[in-house]
């Protein structure tokens, strides 16, 4: 077999040119709520809430970090380069809504913002398109950095069309035995929150579901989602989903683990410090879940809350999800949680709980299956917190 073509370069492709979107400064990230706050939450609730003469909506009730320092502002983009955040409003996704399900290009969250100079397409990307292209999705992706208590808002979900993965490693005559390198245009720094770099290096059969995006909910792929060539690896961490391809190549077993992959690891707290890449574990999300809005209804005369979250990640289709509002409270049975048809995308979930008593308290999640891999769950990473003051 001839292996001449190692790697392809990306160039000779001039990407259409698009408006950025405003920057602003980057803001403390947990939140403080006043009266004033709340009414303005309430108006977000969605308009399809159903309604009954027994069953009346009354608002609902901020989710974060009561008491702390102001959130950052939801789906605007904040700050620069390696810097640069966009977080999602999830509080509106709701199953009754299919169109919720999918998060909008501008609304899509940022990592890192577009650098200027970006990736190009490589050389025989229109050949392969025209044989191969395929439309894939919706796939969630998420922020190995999803960490703000106030929105949790590094994770989305979008449709992705473009190559196949395994179609351009079968074109550069790829063998399997071998570890593929893909690497992406960057800032050079210096940043507070991230190591400049990058690059993945992937088993061929880690790519087995990946492709070469190139547009994006249909539209084409924005300067801040990747144009014009994004990575996407359906089930992991947006860290590995390269964006602004610039190089693809086959590299030796023994490969030095890159940047990114070091950061990553030192993210996860995973054990020790390797150098090679085939020694590192591999950048799959768990599967996880966390509330994203939680309504304030009467109904029969009572007060009642009414929590919608949603629940993604895994290899393992699973609806056995437990909820706790207070550290030593019952575990208890979510009230409606569908079996995901794919680990891949979100699924939602909702659960009617009535309070005791006024006061804090902490929504914790957990699956029910010893069999499935949770470990952020069992950190307790996903934790939000709420105040109640009628029940």
């Amino acid at each position: 077999m001839d292996y001449s073509k190692p790697e392809i370069a990306l160039h000779d492709f001039h990407p259409p040119s698009h408006s950025a979107h405003p920057a602003g400064p980057a803001r403390p990230a947990h939140a403080v709520l006043s009266r004033r706050d709340f009414l303005a939450a309430s108006l977000l609730v969605p308009a399809f809430a159903r309604q009954t003469s027994e069953a009346r909506l009354l608002g609902s009730v901020p989710l974060g970090n009561p008491g702390g320092t102001p959130a950052a502002p939801l789906e605007r983009l904040l700050g620069s380069g390696l810097d640069a955040r966009l977080f999602t409003n999830l509080s509106t996704i709701d199953r009754r809504d299919s169109s919720t399900l999918i998060t909008p290009n501008d609304r899509f969250y940022i990592r890192t913002a577009a650098p200027a100079s970006t990736g190009e397409k490589p050389a025989g990307f229109e050949a392969a398109l025209q044989r191969s292209s395929k439309r894939a999705g919706p796939y969630v992706m998420e922020c190995a950095g999803n960490a703000d208590p106030a929105n949790f808002g590094l994770i989305s979900a979008a449709t992705w069309e473009g190559v196949p993965m395994n179609a351009m490693l079968d074109r550069m005559r790829a063998p399997a035995n071998r570890r593929v390198l893909v690497s992406g245009a960057d800032h050079p720094g210096p940043s507070m929150t991230s190591v400049p770099g990058a690059s993945w290096i992937f088993t061929r059969d880690q790519l087995d579901r990946a492709q070469l995006a190139y547009r994006m909910n249909d539209a084409p792929l924005p300067p801040h989602h990747g144009s014009p060539i994004r990575l996407v690896v359906p089930g992991w961490y947006g860290c590995a989903c390269i964006k602004w391809v610039n190089l693809i190549a086959i590299v030796l077993d023994d490969e030095p683990a890159t940047n990114q992959m070091r950061e990553f690891a030192v993210r996860t707290q995973q054990d020790g410090e390797p150098w090679l890449a085939r020694d590192y574990a591999a950048a799959m999300i768990d599967t996880a879940a966390i509330p994203v809005r939680v309504e304030k209804w009467i109904a029969g005369g009572r007060i009642e809350y009414r929590v919608t979250g949603i629940l993604w990640g895994g290899s393992k289709p699973t609806n056995a999800l437990s909820i706790r509002f207070r550290t030593g409270g019952p575990w208890v049975k979510i009230d409606d949680c569908p079996l995901p048809e794919s680990t891949l995308t979100w699924t939602v979930w909702t659960h009617t709980w009535r309070p005791t008593e006024p006061g804090r308290y902490q929504i914790v999640l957990r699956v029910d299956d010893p069999s499935i891999r949770t470990r952020r769950l069992d950190l307790f990473y996903y934790v939000r917190e709420l105040d109640i003051d009628e029940v």
